[in-house]
């Protein structure tokens, strides 16, 4: 997988990771455009309106999102260009394979 932060580290920027999650900000200006990079499953929250061009499996898709939307993306592998009037700025939250095990959440001291 090409990680985004290695392509693209002038736009990408890691805000939080752990075993399970990484969420990165994204931030460009018109004109502005990433490489060819990969994202596995992932939310994205879109922080401002925006406008792009996607490309990916040799197709172009324009992309329009207003601001404080929330979208689920599959694991894909893209390079994006801002072709609108306003810079983009988003959150992806990426998720990690899955342990396997579900954890039981523990709130406040044990009953034992």
């Amino acid at each position: 997988m090409t990680d985004p932060l290695v392509t693209d580290p002038g736009l990408y920027r890691l805000l939080f990771e752990n075993d399970r999650v990484r969420v990165l900000e994204y931030q460009d200006h018109p004109g502005d455009a990433t490489h060819l990079h990969a994202h596995p499953d992932s939310v994205m929250i879109t922080l401002g309106s925006f406008r792009r061009v996607i490309t990916a499996g040799g197709r172009d898709v324009d992309v329009a999102l207003e601001a404080h939307q929330v979208r689920w993306l599959d694991a894909q592998q893209h390079q994006g260009r801002n072709v609108g009037d306003t810079d983009t700025h988003s959150i992806f939250v990426e998720l990690k394979e899955s342990t396997g095990a579900a954890a039981v959440p523990r709130i406040g001291p044990s009953a034992s």
